[in-house]
């Protein structure tokens, strides 16, 4: 059930390197004894450090790595669970009774991801714990990771990702056993450049994937599960929630201001300042009873992503296509 591709199985202790044609599949931990260091494991890509490889790191568009070959300023690494490995023979153990994925539950949690969320339910469903049953393995799922940026003068970086886990099991002579494990992707920029007009296929893309979708359509926020202010930012939805509909906050509402003020006549511009979504994101509210800034809890929004909202509102907040001076 493990993939063809350069993988890595991480568990909790023993390091074997064993060469797979062009590639190399490396098992390898961090402590706890032999006989249990495979009750769960990562497969994956894994490339680096070189010479005892147990992380991902990829450049984005690099087809070994990015599942999806695009330079679109997201990795897309695949990775997958299996319970109860024989990649050893000093592994012994076997009896899986449960196997939680960290921050896969969309209650709040500060770290939820959707991705990690995905891993689970590929391990609810594929592995089903509690089990012996020997290198059960999920289908692989994609985490995607995004890389810094482009701010300033479109400069870009990496950015990294840590699945975490903790199996238990307690099905060997009434003894309980834990297994916690983790593994690093890091998405590093496309060397050719970080062109906005590469990576995103029009100003508002640019907004709903390098803002809404990492700042604002979080665990807490303006996700589906808690859509604060009833406002949901999530991709497919955020459009229709924010353009010349009025804000739930009694004072914005009040006070004449829309989520964003752009009439959708041809032709017509916007108005920021009478946006509630831009006096949000750059601390411009008359009072306390206009709410926190967004993002909130986090640092404000580079400058840059501030000039993008703000140009794009003052254009008309078109959906499709480029405003000047945001690409």
């Amino acid at each position: 059930m493990r993939t063809a591709m350069v993988h890595v199985v991480l568990a909790t202790w023993c390091i074997t390197t064993i060469s797979l044609s062009a590639a190399i599949a490396t098992e390898t931990g961090g402590g706890g004894s032999k006989k249990r260091d495979c009750l769960v494991t990562f497969d994956a890509a894994v490339n680096q450090p070189t010479g005892k490889p147990k992380h991902v790191r990829c450049t984005d568009g690099d087809a070994a790595c990015d599942s999806d070959g695009i330079v679109d300023g997201i990795c897309s690494f695949e990775l997958s669970v299996c319970a109860n490995s024989t990649f050893n023979p000093d592994c012994t153990l076997s009896g899986l009774d449960t196997l939680t994925i960290d921050n896969a539950i969309d209650n709040g949690d500060p770290k939820f991801d959707p991705d990690f969320q995905a891993v689970q339910a590929s391990v609810d469903s594929d592995i089903q714990p509690p089990t012996a049953v020997a290198d059960i393995c999920t289908t692989p799922t994609i985490i995607k990771v995004p890389i810094k940026g482009p701010i300033g003068n479109n400069k870009c970086g990496p950015r990294r990702k840590k699945v975490k886990l903790t199996a238990l099991s307690e099905l060997i002579g009434g003894k309980k056993f834990k297994d916690r494990d983790k593994i690093k992707f890091t998405c590093d920029p496309d060397p050719a450049g970080c062109d906005p007009s590469v990576l995103f296929s029009g100003t508002f893309d640019r907004i709903q994937r390098q803002i809404f979708n990492q700042s604002c359509a979080v665990s807490g926020c303006h996700d589906s599960e808690t859509q604060i202010g009833n406002l949901l930012l999530e991709t497919g939805a955020s459009y229709g929630n924010l353009v010349n509909i009025a804000p739930s906050n009694p004072s914005a509402s009040g006070a004449g201001w829309l989520l964003v003020d752009a009439p959708l006549a041809p032709g017509n511009t916007g108005d920021a300042a009478n946006s509630f979504l831009f006096n949000k994101i750059v601390d411009d509210l008359p009072n306390a009873s206009y709410g926190e800034r967004m993002p909130f809890g986090k640092s404000k929004l580079h400058k840059t992503l501030r000039e993008v909202i703000e140009l794009w509102i003052e254009a008309g907040a078109p959906q499709n296509g480029w405003v000047s001076g945001t690409d």
